[in-house]
Protein backbone atom coordinates (compact mmCIF):
# COMPACT_ATOMS: atom_id res chain seq x y z
CA UNK A 1 0.00 0.00 0.00
CA UNK A 2 1.49 3.35 -1.03
CA UNK A 3 1.44 6.39 1.25
CA UNK A 4 -0.92 8.14 -1.18
CA UNK A 5 -3.32 5.19 -1.21
CA UNK A 6 -3.30 4.94 2.58
CA UNK A 7 -3.93 8.70 2.89
CA UNK A 8 -6.91 8.51 0.53
CA UNK A 9 -8.38 5.57 2.48
CA UNK A 10 -7.98 7.39 5.80
CA UNK A 11 -9.69 10.46 4.31
CA UNK A 12 -12.42 8.17 2.94
CA UNK A 13 -12.85 6.60 6.40
CA UNK A 14 -13.24 10.03 8.02
CA UNK A 15 -15.86 11.08 5.46
CA UNK A 16 -17.61 7.69 5.80
CA UNK A 17 -17.85 8.11 9.56
CA UNK A 18 -19.17 11.65 9.06
CA UNK A 19 -22.06 10.61 6.80
CA UNK A 20 -22.94 7.74 9.14
CA UNK A 21 -23.05 10.23 12.02
CA UNK A 22 -25.41 12.46 10.01
CA UNK A 23 -27.54 9.46 9.00
CA UNK A 24 -27.77 8.29 12.62
CA UNK A 25 -28.71 11.82 13.65
CA UNK A 26 -31.53 11.92 11.07
CA UNK A 27 -32.68 8.37 11.88
CA UNK A 28 -34.62 8.24 8.59
CA UNK A 29 -36.09 5.39 6.56
CA UNK A 30 -36.55 4.79 2.83
CA UNK A 31 -37.87 8.36 2.19
CA UNK A 32 -34.60 9.65 3.67
CA UNK A 33 -32.61 7.26 1.44
CA UNK A 34 -34.47 8.57 -1.63
CA UNK A 35 -33.93 12.19 -0.56
CA UNK A 36 -30.17 11.96 -0.06
CA UNK A 37 -29.90 9.92 -3.27
CA UNK A 38 -31.74 12.65 -5.21
CA UNK A 39 -29.46 15.31 -3.73
CA UNK A 40 -26.39 13.27 -4.68
CA UNK A 41 -27.69 12.85 -8.24
CA UNK A 42 -28.08 16.61 -8.65
CA UNK A 43 -24.74 17.43 -7.01
CA UNK A 44 -22.62 14.94 -8.96
CA UNK A 45 -24.30 15.33 -12.38
CA UNK A 46 -21.93 18.10 -13.61
CA UNK A 47 -18.90 16.09 -12.46
CA UNK A 48 -20.18 12.92 -14.14
CA UNK A 49 -20.79 14.80 -17.40
CA UNK A 50 -17.26 16.22 -17.17
CA UNK A 51 -15.78 12.72 -16.71
CA UNK A 52 -17.73 11.43 -19.73
CA UNK A 53 -16.62 14.31 -21.95
CA UNK A 54 -12.99 14.33 -20.79
CA UNK A 55 -12.18 10.62 -20.34
CA UNK A 56 -14.64 9.21 -22.93
CA UNK A 57 -14.84 5.84 -21.12
CA UNK A 58 -15.91 2.75 -23.01
CA UNK A 59 -19.22 1.42 -21.67
CA UNK A 60 -19.80 -1.87 -23.45
CA UNK A 61 -21.78 -4.98 -22.59
CA UNK A 62 -19.64 -6.17 -19.69
CA UNK A 63 -19.36 -2.69 -18.22
CA UNK A 64 -23.16 -2.40 -18.35
CA UNK A 65 -23.60 -5.78 -16.67
CA UNK A 66 -21.21 -4.82 -13.86
CA UNK A 67 -22.90 -1.44 -13.39
CA UNK A 68 -26.35 -3.03 -13.10
CA UNK A 69 -25.06 -5.66 -10.68
CA UNK A 70 -23.43 -2.93 -8.61
CA UNK A 71 -26.64 -0.88 -8.55
CA UNK A 72 -28.74 -3.74 -7.22
CA UNK A 73 -26.13 -4.88 -4.70
CA UNK A 74 -25.75 -1.36 -3.26
CA UNK A 75 -29.53 -0.96 -3.11
CA UNK A 76 -29.79 -4.31 -1.32
CA UNK A 77 -27.15 -3.09 1.14
CA UNK A 78 -29.19 -0.04 2.13
CA UNK A 79 -32.49 -1.94 2.36
CA UNK A 80 -31.18 -4.97 4.27
CA UNK A 81 -29.16 -2.77 6.64
CA UNK A 82 -32.24 -0.65 7.37
CA UNK A 83 -34.33 -3.77 8.03
CA UNK A 84 -31.64 -5.15 10.31
CA UNK A 85 -31.57 -1.93 12.31
CA UNK A 86 -35.37 -1.99 12.62
CA UNK A 87 -35.30 -5.32 14.50
CA UNK A 88 -31.85 -5.29 16.09
CA UNK A 89 -29.51 -2.95 17.92
CA UNK A 90 -26.93 -0.88 16.09
CA UNK A 91 -24.29 -2.30 18.44
CA UNK A 92 -25.12 -5.84 17.27
CA UNK A 93 -25.88 -5.57 13.55
CA UNK A 94 -23.18 -3.03 12.63
CA UNK A 95 -20.11 -4.82 14.06
CA UNK A 96 -21.14 -8.16 12.57
CA UNK A 97 -21.72 -6.57 9.16
CA UNK A 98 -18.50 -4.54 9.15
CA UNK A 99 -16.51 -7.41 10.65
CA UNK A 100 -17.60 -10.17 8.29
CA UNK A 101 -17.53 -7.91 5.21
CA UNK A 102 -13.72 -7.54 5.03
CA UNK A 103 -13.13 -11.21 5.85
CA UNK A 104 -15.41 -12.38 3.02
CA UNK A 105 -13.97 -9.73 0.69
CA UNK A 106 -10.41 -10.86 1.30
CA UNK A 107 -11.36 -14.52 0.81
CA UNK A 108 -13.09 -13.71 -2.50
CA UNK A 109 -10.14 -11.54 -3.58
CA UNK A 110 -7.79 -14.49 -3.16
CA UNK A 111 -10.11 -16.79 -5.13
CA UNK A 112 -11.19 -14.40 -7.92
CA UNK A 113 -8.26 -11.99 -8.34
CA UNK A 114 -5.56 -14.42 -7.12
CA UNK A 115 -4.33 -11.85 -4.61
CA UNK A 116 -1.73 -13.04 -2.14
CA UNK A 117 -1.86 -12.13 1.54
CA UNK A 118 1.25 -12.16 3.71
CA UNK A 119 1.16 -13.31 7.31
CA UNK A 120 1.44 -9.66 8.37
CA UNK A 121 -1.62 -8.74 6.28
CA UNK A 122 -3.63 -11.65 7.68
CA UNK A 123 -2.73 -10.72 11.25
CA UNK A 124 -3.76 -7.14 10.53
CA UNK A 125 -7.15 -8.23 9.18
CA UNK A 126 -7.81 -10.36 12.26
CA UNK A 127 -6.83 -7.46 14.54
CA UNK A 128 -9.27 -5.14 12.76
CA UNK A 129 -12.15 -7.64 12.95
CA UNK A 130 -11.44 -8.31 16.63
CA UNK A 131 -11.34 -4.60 17.39
CA UNK A 132 -14.75 -4.11 15.73
CA UNK A 133 -16.33 -6.62 18.12
CA UNK A 134 -14.64 -4.97 21.11
CA UNK A 135 -15.77 -1.51 20.00
CA UNK A 136 -19.46 -2.28 20.19
CA UNK A 137 -19.68 -5.14 22.69
CA UNK A 138 -20.50 -7.59 19.92
CA UNK A 139 -19.45 -10.74 21.74
CA UNK A 140 -21.57 -9.84 24.78
CA UNK A 141 -24.58 -9.05 22.61
CA UNK A 142 -24.23 -12.34 20.75
CA UNK A 143 -25.21 -14.20 23.93
CA UNK A 144 -28.41 -12.24 24.50
CA UNK A 145 -31.81 -13.80 23.86
CA UNK A 146 -33.46 -12.94 20.56
CA UNK A 147 -30.16 -12.07 18.89
CA UNK A 148 -30.30 -14.73 16.15
CA UNK A 149 -32.39 -12.80 13.57
CA UNK A 150 -30.35 -9.55 13.88
CA UNK A 151 -27.19 -11.65 13.63
CA UNK A 152 -28.44 -13.17 10.36
CA UNK A 153 -29.17 -9.69 9.02
CA UNK A 154 -25.68 -8.58 10.01
CA UNK A 155 -24.16 -11.56 8.22
CA UNK A 156 -26.32 -10.82 5.15
CA UNK A 157 -25.12 -7.22 5.08
CA UNK A 158 -21.52 -8.41 5.41
CA UNK A 159 -22.01 -10.75 2.44
CA UNK A 160 -23.48 -7.91 0.38
CA UNK A 161 -20.53 -5.65 1.27
CA UNK A 162 -18.13 -8.34 0.09
CA UNK A 163 -20.13 -8.83 -3.10
CA UNK A 164 -20.27 -5.21 -4.18
CA UNK A 165 -16.63 -4.61 -3.20
CA UNK A 166 -15.50 -7.41 -5.51
CA UNK A 167 -17.85 -6.25 -8.29
CA UNK A 168 -16.67 -2.67 -8.04
CA UNK A 169 -13.01 -3.71 -7.88
CA UNK A 170 -13.47 -5.50 -11.21
CA UNK A 171 -15.38 -2.54 -12.65
CA UNK A 172 -12.75 0.12 -11.91
CA UNK A 173 -9.52 -1.87 -12.28
CA UNK A 174 -10.25 -4.48 -14.96
CA UNK A 175 -13.00 -2.81 -17.03
CA UNK A 176 -11.73 0.74 -16.46
CA UNK A 177 -15.00 2.39 -15.45
CA UNK A 178 -14.03 5.73 -13.82
CA UNK A 179 -14.73 5.57 -10.06
CA UNK A 180 -16.86 8.72 -10.02
CA UNK A 181 -18.90 7.48 -12.96
CA UNK A 182 -19.50 4.07 -11.36
CA UNK A 183 -20.76 5.68 -8.16
CA UNK A 184 -22.91 8.11 -10.18
CA UNK A 185 -24.52 5.24 -12.10
CA UNK A 186 -25.20 3.63 -8.72
CA UNK A 187 -26.87 6.80 -7.51
CA UNK A 188 -29.04 7.17 -10.63
CA UNK A 189 -30.03 3.49 -10.55
CA UNK A 190 -31.01 3.68 -6.89
CA UNK A 191 -32.96 6.88 -7.56
CA UNK A 192 -34.93 5.30 -10.42
CA UNK A 193 -35.76 2.17 -8.44
CA UNK A 194 -36.87 4.06 -5.30
CA UNK A 195 -38.79 6.87 -7.05
CA UNK A 196 -42.12 4.95 -7.33
CA UNK A 197 -42.00 4.32 -3.59
CA UNK A 198 -41.14 7.98 -2.93
CA UNK A 199 -44.09 9.14 -5.05
CA UNK A 200 -46.49 6.93 -3.08
CA UNK A 201 -45.03 8.18 0.20
CA UNK A 202 -44.44 11.81 -0.75
CA UNK A 203 -45.59 13.04 2.65
CA UNK A 204 -42.71 11.12 4.18
CA UNK A 205 -40.27 12.68 1.73
CA UNK A 206 -41.63 16.16 2.50
CA UNK A 207 -41.27 15.46 6.20
CA UNK A 208 -37.65 14.39 5.76
CA UNK A 209 -36.96 17.52 3.69
CA UNK A 210 -38.54 19.73 6.34
CA UNK A 211 -36.77 18.16 9.31
CA UNK A 212 -33.55 16.65 7.96
CA UNK A 213 -32.61 18.34 4.68
CA UNK A 214 -29.17 19.37 5.98
CA UNK A 215 -28.42 15.81 7.10
CA UNK A 216 -29.72 14.49 3.75
CA UNK A 217 -27.42 16.87 1.87
CA UNK A 218 -24.46 15.83 4.00
CA UNK A 219 -25.16 12.12 3.55
CA UNK A 220 -25.80 12.51 -0.18
CA UNK A 221 -22.52 14.32 -0.80
CA UNK A 222 -20.29 12.53 1.71
CA UNK A 223 -21.60 9.02 1.02
CA UNK A 224 -20.60 9.20 -2.63
CA UNK A 225 -17.36 11.08 -1.96
CA UNK A 226 -16.18 8.50 0.58
CA UNK A 227 -16.83 5.63 -1.81
CA UNK A 228 -15.34 7.42 -4.83
CA UNK A 229 -12.09 7.84 -2.88
CA UNK A 230 -12.12 4.15 -1.93
CA UNK A 231 -12.82 3.14 -5.54
CA UNK A 232 -9.93 5.34 -6.70
CA UNK A 233 -7.57 3.34 -4.48
CA UNK A 234 -9.09 0.06 -5.70
CA UNK A 235 -7.95 0.98 -9.21
CA UNK A 236 -4.33 0.24 -8.26
CA UNK A 237 -4.38 -1.45 -4.82
CA UNK A 238 -5.33 -5.02 -3.82
CA UNK A 239 -8.89 -5.29 -2.52
CA UNK A 240 -7.60 -7.47 0.33
CA UNK A 241 -5.80 -4.38 1.67
CA UNK A 242 -8.40 -1.72 0.85
CA UNK A 243 -11.40 -3.49 2.43
CA UNK A 244 -10.00 -3.92 5.98
CA UNK A 245 -8.31 -0.48 6.11
CA UNK A 246 -11.69 1.16 5.36
CA UNK A 247 -12.97 -0.20 8.67
CA UNK A 248 -10.95 2.40 10.57
CA UNK A 249 -14.07 4.52 9.99
CA UNK A 250 -15.50 2.69 13.03
CA UNK A 251 -12.71 4.12 15.20
CA UNK A 252 -13.36 7.60 13.80
CA UNK A 253 -17.10 7.21 14.26
CA UNK A 254 -16.62 6.09 17.85
CA UNK A 255 -14.50 9.17 18.57
CA UNK A 256 -17.23 11.33 16.99
CA UNK A 257 -19.82 9.66 19.18
CA UNK A 258 -17.66 10.22 22.26
CA UNK A 259 -17.04 13.91 21.53
CA UNK A 260 -20.25 14.98 19.78
CA UNK A 261 -22.81 12.68 21.42
CA UNK A 262 -21.14 12.22 24.84
CA UNK A 263 -21.20 8.43 24.52
CA UNK A 264 -17.98 7.93 26.43
CA UNK A 265 -14.75 6.14 25.48
CA UNK A 266 -14.12 3.43 28.11
CA UNK A 267 -11.21 1.08 28.69
CA UNK A 268 -12.53 -1.60 26.32
CA UNK A 269 -12.83 0.90 23.48
CA UNK A 270 -9.31 2.17 24.16
CA UNK A 271 -8.06 -1.40 23.75
CA UNK A 272 -10.16 -1.75 20.60
CA UNK A 273 -8.71 1.48 19.21
CA UNK A 274 -5.16 0.23 19.77
CA UNK A 275 -5.98 -3.10 18.08
CA UNK A 276 -7.53 -1.34 15.09
CA UNK A 277 -4.60 1.03 14.59
CA UNK A 278 -2.15 -1.88 14.83
CA UNK A 279 -4.31 -3.81 12.35
CA UNK A 280 -4.35 -0.96 9.84
CA UNK A 281 -0.57 -0.57 10.10
CA UNK A 282 -0.11 -4.31 9.58
CA UNK A 283 -2.37 -4.45 6.53
CA UNK A 284 -0.76 -1.38 4.98
CA UNK A 285 2.74 -2.76 5.60
CA UNK A 286 1.76 -6.19 4.31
Amino acid sequence: MTAAGLSLLLLSAFIHASWNYLSKKADGGVPFIWLFTAIAAVFYSPLAIGVILYEKPEIGLWQTVLIMASVFSHLAFFLVLQKGYSIGDLSLVYPIARGTGPLLTCALAVIIFHEKMTHVTLIGILLIVTSILFFTGGMKNLKEAGALIPILYGLAVGAIIAGYTILDKAAVSHFLIPPLLLDYFNTIGRLIILTPFAVKNWNGVRSEWKNHRLEAAGVGIFNSLAYILALSVLVFAPVSQVAPIREISILIGTIMGSVLLSEGFGRVRVIAAVLMVLGVISVAAG
